[in-house]
């Protein structure tokens, strides 16, 4: 029964996104979606592949948020594989996040 529930289990682009509120950036205190920092995200069966990006290259928290993306994708029922690409064009730039998170940020 499991295994036929679990086929059943879709993964969207949507579930994903929220799934992705949860990871925040420790230095900005806000979310990776907020802040525009998920440039792309693809689903094949129970893999997804996002390409993302951090406010610089050299960002120290950088290896760490990527962890913690991976970790959380592997927690959406449906999901066995996840990974993330980083990518630095287009460069970030305030520009990306939502009302939201400039208004949070001051910008």
């Amino acid at each position: 029964l499991c295994f036929l529930l679990r086929c059943i289990t879709m993964v969207t682009k949507s579930n994903v996104k929220e799934a992705l509120k949860d990871v925040e950036d420790p230095e900005l205190g806000m979310d990776i979606i907020n802040l525009g920092f998920v440039y792309e995200i693809d689903i094949k069966k129970d893999k997804v592949e996002i390409d993302m990006t951090l406010t610089t290259p050299g960002c120290p928290m950088g290896r760490t948020l990527v962890g913690k993306v991976e970790k959380r994708l592997k927690k959406i029922e449906g999901v066995d594989e996840a990974e993330v690409n980083l990518v630095w064009e287009p460069q970030w730039s305030p520009e990306k996040m939502t009302d939201k998170a400039r208004e949070k940020l001051g910008f």
